[in-house]
């Protein structure tokens, strides 16, 4: 499990990295986080620290140095270690929420940060605003051996996933599950049990995961969403997410939980 701290203040005895932000874009520095801005910056902030480092986020000044290679996110979370994932993701989030909460949407007028969290409020109107936080649920359905895995018409050629989901407004994460797995791939399910969850900042989903048993239905992939549905055998199953991913580690997991039943 990613180790994630939040304190208001930096760990006194770690070492200092920086996500320094050009737009979507953050710099490396030889597939690393530089240790320090390097150059003029602004909108600094403090993320938190895992065990390793404590982490700043800052938006460049100017051209970045000329051994600094600028990568979108999601590259940066595959080429840095595993433990950053989490801190990347919050830095992300953050920055994302500074740069499209400049301005009150109720009145048009300048926002100001709230003192005490990472909110921001309109003087004019009162309206508060927060890190947008985006619930989904994946579930992986299974039958005995089996798994009924599915891919979207996005996914790189040839890989198969976990069904996943956004929450609906007023939806229990149970009642979404259940829907989703109707809706995507015309199954119902039961014995619905919860397995982990992940922060995955595209754009800003909380992942919660769960894994849940086949109970009837003919596979019916929804149209538009779901290109291919099927059910694997857990010895001959397809290409699957990458191995920073929550469908990755829901996946393995529960083959390793079968594979020690047997």
């Amino acid at each position: 499990m990613t180790i994630l701290h939040l304190p208001p203040h930096p760990h006194p005895t770690l070492p200092d990295l920086w996500c320094l932000f050009n737009g979507e874009q953050l710099y490396l520095q030889d597939d690393a986080l530089p240790g320090a801005p390097g150059q003029a910056h602004t909108a600094v902030r403090y993320i938190g620290h895992n065990d390793a480092a404590n982490l700043y986020s800052a938006e460049l000044i100017g051209p970045p140095p000329a051994n600094w290679q600028a990568v979108s996110l999601r590259q940066a979370i595959y080429t840095l270690p595993a433990d950053m994932s989490a801190l990347l993701a919050r830095a992300a989030q953050l920055h994302r929420f500074a740069r499209s909460h400049r301005f009150c949407g109720v009145c048009a007028s300048p926002l100001q940060p709230n003192r005490h969290d990472l909110g921001r409020q309109c003087p004019s109107c009162g309206e508060l605003y927060y890190p947008r936080l985006s619930p989904a649920m994946m579930v992986l359905i299974t039958r005995g051996r089996e798994l009924l895995l599915a891919r979207s018409p996005h996914f790189a050629p040839g890989m198969y996933s976990a069904l996943a989901g956004f929450v609906e407004a007023g939806e229990s994460l149970e009642a979404c599950v259940h829907r989703e797995a109707f809706e995507e791939v015309g199954v119902r399910i039961h014995n619905l049990r919860y397995a982990m969850s992940q922060s995955w900042p595209f754009p800003h989903s909380l992942m919660l995961a769960f894994v849940a048993d086949y109970l009837d239905g003919d596979i019916t992939p929804q149209a538009g969403e779901i290109e291919h549905a099927a059910w694997f055998d857990i010895d001959q199953l397809p290409g699957l997410p990458a191995t920073r991913s929550i469908a990755h580690h829901l996946i393995h997991q529960h083959i390793h939980q079968l594979r020690q039943a047997d």
